[in-house]
């Protein structure tokens, strides 16, 4: 793991501008020069790594009349260690990724049909009509399809859109066929398979194919926390099983501020003094509220939302169901609103840590369903968390199955640890997307800039693409008439409380007891600079450059675009089968995340669309049409000293074990920690903060009390 932190927290100090000599003076060809240097260096200790491993895959080096695919290789297979070979008899199923004839085409229209006040905006394609436009030819499918073919591949199917042949074999087929070299790497905790050379294919090819995914493996997360301080490890057997319970300790609020600590917990720093107890969990009726989604007019009747998630809850519908019944009775969840498209068997189930998929699946259908009580949902539920998901994504778009997709998962770091020739295939679905009018939203992450991660400030993938809405979150205050009484970026810093519970399981000192521990940040909302994408037009004139420049001249993409509630301890109260200590059943619990923001504004844009009589498609250009609009956006400012109390079951699902207090601190902008061992940790302070304007913790904002009316207008 060390090797692999050394390379990315250099590359990041390279790629970033951290290195005080490579701010400012420093241009770019000559930044770019100090990051092909570490690349070569941190390619070095990979290929020692392979060269020492001989058991490997692939040592064929390229034959005559082969091309190599630039930006296969994984940059994670750069000074990972090495955890054994692939054994060449392995199956591995991929894809075969084809480039475009004319992605600037496709890109320029893109943009024409998502700008208002464009003439062709609006004016989307049918799928069948963007693929005739756009797509590779069948004749280019063709040839792909007689090489891998005649190099033994078994091909498993095109996809609608031509874009994509799903391919299986062995890996000592792809190894000698694309002469590259694959072996397992220990990766952020986990043992995946990297290729550690691009991939080549004949000359022939080389102006088609434009990646080869899923002979890299990455380990999409869904982005959702319960914020608690403990939690049981998570079954991965198979059937998937409901996920270990969790319940919220009191005592909570029933809206903020409701209770306060007032002498049941000391005074924490400098902080005000009592501080407000954690909500119980928002309701339907206060998330609605909050956002000023009216109780009368559109509520997202014909119109359908997607879900894609890894896996499928087998009482995904029933949990909803009851949820809607117990807690918002007057807009139940009939069985005609809901549908399933699921695989038809799921895999990795222990690298995907399957069954917090779950919790997952059921935090975004209940809040589509919160806010858009009209509308239909269709979940759709991948084989596993790594390419099946995008798999799912564009079988949806391919199908034209629903307007607006919302995803509650990414690549923590994916910005820079992803293959890139990766993550520009992946952007033909997004292409796709916005000429035929589908919105796609993804959340931005849990892990603030991800130092604690990787020890530097890396971005989320996809979120980070500049062709979806990047959804951040927020810490979200709403007051007994179900109102908005405030709402700040969500940056928790967290210091627990030296009970005698925590004295005796060893987390603090008997000097300590009965003081507040220091402070770390613990979550927050997902944002950044991009490394890879520059800066969309439509974020030009709107995003600071001290943002978009943050890691040198040429501006970037910066996300989140959009926030909305994420902070668990203001989070959403959702409904959910879960495993408990008596049984298996049906509970409630608080739930944040921006895998709660993001379905939520899902919602919203359900409604939006309903009212407007077509889908928006691609929401960015308008979304940034409404900056300085006060009433369509609300401005997130910084919260100032603002904290609250919590506590937490030590088992996660009652008192009998005691309790853990702590306090969390609102919009938090001191020290975060990233421990490579318990005795080796290194700390800077967060580098994403909330500011008049935009910002890079929460974007343009959240939706303000006329954003509804802003994005129907024409």
């Amino acid at each position: 793991m060390r090797p692999l932190i050394d390379c990315v927290h250099t590359l990041g100090r390279l790629r970033y501008g951290y290195a005080v000599k490579l701010r400012g003076g420093t241009g770019e060809a000559e930044r770019m020069k100090h990051v092909g240097a570490v690349r070569v260096a941190c390619a070095a200790v990979s290929a020692m790594a392979v060269f020492a491993l001989s058991a490997s895959v692939g040592s064929a080096a390229v034959h005559a009349g082969m091309v190599k695919l630039s930006g296969t290789a994984s940059p994670t297979a750069a000074g990972t260690p090495s955890a054994g070979a692939v054994p060449a008899n392995s199956p591995l199923e991929f894809t075969v990724n084809l480039k475009l004839p004319n992605d600037g085409a496709a890109e320029a229209f893109a943009r024409a049909v998502s700008t208002p006040g464009n003439a062709l905006y609006g004016k989307y394609l049918t799928p069948a009509q963007w693929e005739q436009r756009f797509s590779p030819t069948q004749s280019q499918v063709d040839a792909v399809v007689a090489f891998l073919r005649q190099s033994g591949f078994t091909v498993l199917g095109v996809t609608p859109d031509r874009m994509a042949v799903q391919v299986s074999g062995t890996a000592g087929q792809v190894a000698r066929v694309f002469s590259t070299s694959l072996s397992y790497h220990l990766i952020l905790g986990k043992t995946l398979r990297v290729a550690s050379k691009d991939l080549s294919v004949p000359a022939s090819l080389a102006g088609i194919v434009g990646a080869v995914s899923g002979v890299n493996q990455t380990i999409a997360r869904p982005n959702l926390t319960s914020g608690n301080v403990t939690s049981s490890a998570p079954a991965t057997n198979s059937p998937v099983p409901p996920p270990p319970g969790f319940r919220v300790a009191r005592p909570c609020s029933a809206y903020y501020g409701e209770k306060t600590d007032a002498g049941f917990l000391p005074p924490f720093d400098s902080y005000p003094y009592p501080a407000p107890w954690a909500v119980c969990g928002y309701t339907p009726q206060q998330l609605r509220g909050a956002y000023s989604m009216p109780s009368s007019g559109p509520d997202g009747s014909g119109v359908t939302v997607a879900i894609v998630d890894a896996y499928t809850a087998s009482t995904l519908f029933a949990d909803a169901h009851e949820f809607a019944a117990l807690n918002d009775p007057s807009h139940p969840l009939e069985p005609s609103q809901f549908s399933e498209l699921t695989a038809s068997s799921y895999n990795f189930l222990d690298d995907c840590a399957a069954p917090s998929w779950l919790g997952e699946q059921t935090l975004d259908v209940e809040a589509v369903h919160t806010m858009a009580p009209g509308a239909h949902i269709l979940y759709a539920g991948a084989r596993n968390c790594m390419d099946s998901l995008f798999d799912m994504d564009l079988y949806i778009i391919d199908h034209h199955l629903a307007s607006v997709i919302t995803n509650s998962w990414g690549d923590p770091g994916g910005d820079l640890l992803d293959p890139d020739a990766f993550q520009d295939q992946i952007n033909q679905i997004y292409l796709m997307a916005a000429g035929t009018g589908v919105s796609m939203l993804y959340s931005s992450g849990d892990f603030g800039d991800n130092y604690i991660l990787l020890r530097a400030p890396i971005p989320d993938f996809p979120a980070d693409n500049p062709l979806v809405t990047a959804v951040g979150g927020t810490s979200l205050q709403v007051g007994a008439a179900n109102q908005r009484i405030g709402e700040f970026g969500w940056s928790t810093g967290r210091s627990l409380f030296c009970s005698d519970t925590l004295l005796d399981r060893g987390g603090c000192t008997k000097a300590q007891k009965g003081t507040w521990l220091p402070a770390t940040f613990q979550s927050g909302s997902g944002g950044g600079t991009s490394y890879h994408y520059p800066q969309p037009f439509y974020q030009q004139g709107v995003v600071p450059s001290r943002f978009s420049e943050q890691y040198g001249t040429s501006p970037k993409r910066v996300e989140p675009d959009i926030s909305l509630v994420g902070d668990p301890s203001t989070g959403m109260e959702v409904g959910e089968t879960q495993t408990f200590p008596n049984g298996v059943y049906y509970d409630q619990y608080r739930i944040g995340g921006t895998s709660v923001a993001s379905p939520l504004l899902a919602g919203v844009v359900a409604r939006a669309d309903q009212a407007a009589g077509h889908s928006l498609g691609l929401l960015n250009p308008k979304l940034y049409s409404f900056y300085g609009n006060s009433s369509a956006l609300y401005d997130i400012l910084p919260a100032g000293k603002q904290d609250m109390a919590r506590a937490d079951y030590v088992n996660t699902v009652d008192a009998s074990k005691g309790y853990l207090y702590s306090t969390r601190v609102i919009d938090w902008e001191g020290t975060e920690v990233f421990c490579e061992h318990a005795n080796e940790c290194y700390s800077q302070d967060v580098t994403l903060h909330t500011a008049p304007g935009y910002d890079n913790m929460t974007g343009l904002g959240s939706p303000g009390n006329a954003f509804l009316n802003a994005l129907t207008a024409p």
